[in-house]
């Protein structure tokens, strides 16, 4: 199975005050900490962007969202689109602690469903949850019913939501799962 990492550069990044994924930790971006851990992991990486320019410097594919203006769903429908490729690993470009292990471990259960989906501290990452390319039409159903929220087609695929994490460290997780809103936010993830 062919398998790709996804970043989604979505977002307006209006509590932060300037575009989180450029943001600087430990000498690089966060953008590049996500994808050197995708890279890993992945047969090839992509970015869900609509500003092309900005992140010309990564130099790997990107795309464009097809349905504007609707949010990280329409992210996602656009690189299940634009792609050949049986499973997505997804990730938000403000999470810059993700962990190889942990999406090994998530891609690992994929087996027959349709989408694995992580639930932390009583919370669904579906932007951190790994999707086959079979969900596209459900997606896109609900995205022509101009339902933008990401969970919003789950109950038309067949979702495994691991809550379950027994294999890992508390903090390993939470710096996995740790995503950056605001400045504080990034005065935190500076000290991990």
């Amino acid at each position: 199975m062919k398998t790709y990492g996804a970043i989604l550069c979505g977002g307006k990044s209006t509590r932060m005050g300037r575009n989180k994924s450029l943001l600087n930790i430990h000498g690089k971006k966060v953008i590049e900490h996500v994808n050197g851990v995708l890279e890993k992991i992945c047969d090839h990486v992509v970015l869900s962007t609509n500003d092309f320019s900005t992140y010309q410097f990564m130099q790997i594919p990107m795309f464009a969202d097809r349905y504007v203006d609707k949010g990280p769903l329409a992210g996602i429908e656009s690189v299940l689109y634009h792609v050949d490729a049986d499973v997505f690993v997804f990730s938000a470009c403000d999470t810059p602690f993700i962990s190889e292990q942990v999406y090994d471990f998530l891609i690992a259960q994929l087996e027959k469903f349709d989408a694995v989906v992580p639930v932390y501290n009583k919370q669904i990452h579906p932007l951190s949850a790994i999707y086959h390319k079979r969900t596209l039409l459900a997606i896109q159903g609900q995205l022509d019913k101009n339902e933008r929220r990401v969970k919003s087609f789950f109950q038309h695929i067949n979702v495994k939501y691991v809550q379950d994490f027994h294999p890992f460290s508390t903090d390993l997780l939470d710096r996995h799962f740790f995503n950056m809103n605001n400045p504080t936010d990034y005065i935190r993830a500076k000290t991990f």
